[in-house]
């Protein structure tokens, strides 16, 4: 079976800056997700989400915009936004755990309101030509949620729906449902990808062998951990490229040259740089080490000093440990 690998979106994290360093660097991600458009009642484009989905800023990639809202009036005017510069497929967000989001019916928090659901893909459907996807966890207080969701699914055309095997009450906190992902395949009107905790080629094989009619699979926190993973589970092996340490330098060469094109202060950078490295550091030793030397960091200079110091480290030890 083929197999096409999907970058879930991440807000902070999976914006254009770091698609195309991993895209250029390490390969493998069939299509990115943009993190979500979110209007909070303001019928207005932040320049942030603007330049993500930039076509200047995407030449290499395949993007899919993603939306976060419960109301009909901003799907449309975000679906109106994405189609202006050329997309064809909105991807809707009821996936997001938090409590920021769900405490206001967005997110996991909608999966409860079948009524609300249909009300807007009603609208969608009806009054544009967009191509709508789903990104959903099973629910936010219990798994069932997305199973009395489904008869109101498969009213509409929907491209697929992406499934992270937890409930939003979890968060990021314990295990991924498996036998709950199993009632979703069973039950489901759409097609179904896969998301959650694939963090190595050894886990992806036995999520492969388990839900053999899956052949999307989402990549979130363990693409981040790991940039190297989806090409390694494309190629069937669990063994690391050898100059991998040189590859992973320039990568991050890369993205903390981006940012410092974009953040103003030594400080906001080291920060933003510091909060991808809260990822980055499970794949070295001294994991806890690593990300104490960075947060002492004040400048540019410094962080420079104990990166470089990290990498020559872990020139014939970078091991990924997931």
């Amino acid at each position: 079976m083929n197999l096409t690998l999907l970058s879930s979106p991440l807000q902070g994290f999976t914006d254009f800056r770091f698609r195309n360093a991993v895209h250029k660097h390490f390969g493998g991600i069939d299509t990115y997700y943009a993190p979500y458009i979110r209007l909070n009642g303001r019928f207005l484009i932040k320049n942030g989400y603007a330049n993500d989905l930039a076509l200047k800023n995407n030449t290499t990639l395949e993007v899919i915009p993603q939306i976060m809202t419960c109301l009909e009036d901003e799907f449309l005017f975000v679906v109106e936004y994405v189609q202006s510069l050329g997309y064809k497929e909105l991807n809707w967000n009821l996936g997001c755990p938090y409590p920021m989001v769900t405490n206001k019916g967005m997110g996991s928090g909608m999966i409860n309101s079948p009524e609300k659901i249909d009300r807007i893909l009603d609208r969608v459907h009806s009054e544009t030509d967009i191509i709508v996807s789903m990104k959903m966890r099973m629910g936010y207080a219990d798994s069932d949620e997305i199973l009395r969701a489904f008869p109101v699914l498969a009213k509409y055309p929907l491209k697929n729906i992406a499934i992270h095997a937890r409930i939003g009450a979890q968060l990021y906190e314990g295990g991924v449902d498996l036998e709950a992902f199993q009632r979703c395949v069973d039950a489901a009107p759409h097609k179904l990808y896969y998301n959650g905790d694939i963090t190595t080629v050894s886990i992806f094989r036995e999520m492969q062998d388990r839900f053999p009619s899956i052949d999307h699979w989402m990549l979130g926190r363990g693409l981040i951990s790991d940039p190297f993973l989806p090409m390694m589970i494309k190629n069937d092996t669990e063994e690391y490229p050898e100059d991998r340490m040189e590859v992973f330098s320039k990568f991050h060469d890369r993205l903390f040259s981006a940012y410092a094109e974009k953040l103003s202060g030594e400080k906001h950078v080291v920060m933003k740089m510091l909060s991808f490295w809260s990822y980055f550091a499970a794949a070295f030793s001294d994991t806890k080490k690593i990300i104490k030397r960075i947060k002492k960091c004040k400048t540019v200079a410094a962080y420079d000093v104990v990166i470089a110091e990290v990498l020559e480290h872990e020139s014939e030890r970078f091991i990924y440990d997931d």
